[in-house]
């Protein structure tokens, strides 16, 4: 058995993901580390009378670690009968780019390596953790060129089947964060760039799938996941509007039926950080849109 002392060490020393290695650590991180704090997280309805601040206060927790858990909140309002994630204790959660150590995402949050990796359960392939101690807060705004992802994934609207955010996934029945938003359309349906750029990536990706990644200007870039196949090249400069590939079911997709899972991310000294793409697409006139034209078929 490998001491814990010794099992902190060597993953510190390495990537959060090293090969080879992981299952030997998954089964001494489950001997010797607490569970993660994500799978803790407890559900709390909210009832009549009850405000983001009596919430918080409930659990000994501030508003801002239930905003930046729950994106569903980060305008300061609840409505009763509202779900909301309730985690043991004040932090945030981010998503860890492939490559980055435990010591890189405790230097970017002035926090001790050990402390988070145990917290998270000593995992060595987490995607997404949580950093006790530090308050969430909204991204500085920032003036985006108004055509610079102004375009729409699809040629049409479409049902939303997957938002943004932490929620009980559909296939394995956990609460998990979703990087994106995943958009209903058939197979072969084409997918548009949301605005033009170049493509930093376009092939196939663990759990993506077929995949295409644009960066844009602003430091902002999309990704289209689990595409059937793509159509561009790394390198390739694309124009709004331009087909990317075409939906499928590639990789590991949150539902049994074809859909575009996309993202938006913006660049940080994490990596790329994902963001809520629900105000780019305008997606709740576009889903509103949808239903009424569902409803008159």
């Amino acid at each position: 058995m490998i001491c814990k002392s010794a099992l902190i060490s060597v993953i510190l020393l390495g990537a959060i993901a090293p090969v080879g290695l992981a299952n030997v650590f998954s089964q001494e991180a489950r001997e010797v580390c607490p569970t993660p704090v994500l799978s803790r997280l407890q559900r709390h309805r909210v009832a009549p009378g009850e405000t983001l601040e009596t919430i918080a206060r409930q659990y000994n927790l501030i508003a801002a670690t239930l905003m930046g858990l729950n994106p569903s909140l980060r305008d300061g309002v609840v409505s009763v009968g509202q779900e909301i994630l309730i985690p043991p204790y004040n932090g945030i959660q981010i998503e860890v780019e492939p490559g980055q150590t435990w010591v890189d995402v405790a230097r970017a949050h002035n926090t001790r390596a050990d402390v988070i990796f145990e917290v998270n359960g000593c995992q060595p392939e987490p995607r997404v953790v949580f950093i006790p101690g530090v308050n969430w807060a909204p991204a500085p705004p920032v003036t985006l060129s108004p055509d610079l992802l102004s375009g729409h994934p699809l040629p049409m609207m479409t049902e939303v089947l997957f938002r943004y955010g932490w929620q009980l996934d559909p296939v394995s029945g956990q609460v998990v964060f979703h990087g994106g938003i995943d958009l209903s359309a058939p197979t072969g349906t084409p997918v548009l760039a949301v605005g033009k750029g170049v493509v930093a990536f376009a092939g196939y990706r663990e759990g993506y799938g077929n995949l295409v990644v644009v960066n844009h200007a602003q430091g902002k870039q999309t990704r289209y996941a689990h595409l059937l196949e793509t159509v561009v090249d790394t390198g390739q400069q694309v124009a709004l509007g331009e087909t990317l590939g075409l939906v499928g079911q590639t990789g590991r997709p949150s539902s049994d039926r074809p859909h575009l899972h996309f993202e938006v991310r913006y660049n940080s000294n994490l990596g790329w950080v994902a963001e809520d793409p629900s105000p780019y697409l305008n997606i709740q006139e576009a889903d509103s849109q949808y239903k009424r034209r569902v409803r008159r078929q």
